[in-house]
């Protein structure tokens, strides 16, 4: 049996759904027509590629999709995708670990597309002392972490709130970008079990919090924390267009106390 590999006016349908625009929408935003969006859609025109990237880019396409849409064309990929460790990328390296460590003593770190942790700062590794080994072994991944039975999940507080957070900026991003990788690390880590909590089910208080906070118990403390996430601006490369900064903001007086008390 043999796979037919999707049109590129397949696939730009396909966007123009998720996106939930009609044709003549599109056209509009890209100074076309609604006759000539429909004709590439269905195969009867081929659009060039300063159209595909302009289509993609209206569509919000992600980088590494726009790259899958100009092969679709019969055009070369427009967007490299250089490793992290190469030495074209040490400008880049260098800058993340002084934001990373100039947020200290808060916790922040830098994950790729399916939440490999690329670099973190003395923060997280504070928040991750004790884990088992099996978890810390590279690559680390912050979703299999945070929501492991042997990994942070037991220490956090309001886990089934901060789970339900975090599974669904999972789905989002399925939803977003064809990525077996992340489908695959969202049925593992769904999957685990999450433990019975005493109080769980009981009527909980307003949080007095402006976004849900992560309440995680360390050394005996009881922290309280918002995450904030950062991408790179006009990204021309796939590598950092997939890559993420996650600062957490301590959310109350107490946890900035202690924090600030291990940096004396």
């Amino acid at each position: 049996m043999t796979t037919s590999t999707p049109t590129v006016g397949a696939l730009l349908r396909t966007w123009r759904q998720r996106r939930g625009i009609s044709q003549l929408e599109l056209a509009g935003r890209a100074d076309s027509s609604s006759r000539h969006i429909s004709f590439i859609e269905t195969g009867r025109s081929r659009p060039s590629e300063e159209m595909v990237l302009r289509l993609a880019d209206r569509l919000d396409v992600p980088v590494r999709e726009r790259n899958a849409l100009l092969l679709a064309a019969g055009y070369a990929p427009h967007y490299a995708q250089t490793a992290l460790d190469d030495p074209s990328m040490e400008t880049l390296r260098e800058g993340i670990q002084r934001l990373l460590a100039g947020y200290e003593p808060y916790p922040a770190l830098v994950v790729d597309a399916t939440y490999d942790v690329v670099a973190a700062n003395r923060g997280i590794l504070m928040l991750l002392d004790g884990l088992p080994e099996h978890l810390l072994t590279p690559p680390l991944n912050a979703m299999r972490i945070t929501l492991h039975p042997e990994g942070l999940a037991p220490r956090i507080r309001n886990l089934r709130e901060w789970r339900g957070h975090l599974l669904a900026q999972m789905e989002r991003q399925i939803a977003l970008a064809r990525s077996e990788p992340l489908r695959a690390l969202y049925e593992e880590v769904s999957c685990y079990p999450v433990a019975q909590r005493p109080g769980d089910g009981a009527p909980r208080e307003p949080v007095p919090h402006l976004a849900l906070p992560l309440v995680i118990e360390h050394d005996g403390h009881l922290l309280s924390f918002v995450s904030s996430i950062a991408t790179f601006n006009t990204p021309m490369d796939v590598t950092v267009a997939e890559l993420a900064i996650e600062t957490m903001l301590p959310a109350d007086p107490a946890t900035v106390k202690y924090l600030r008390s291990l940096g004396d």
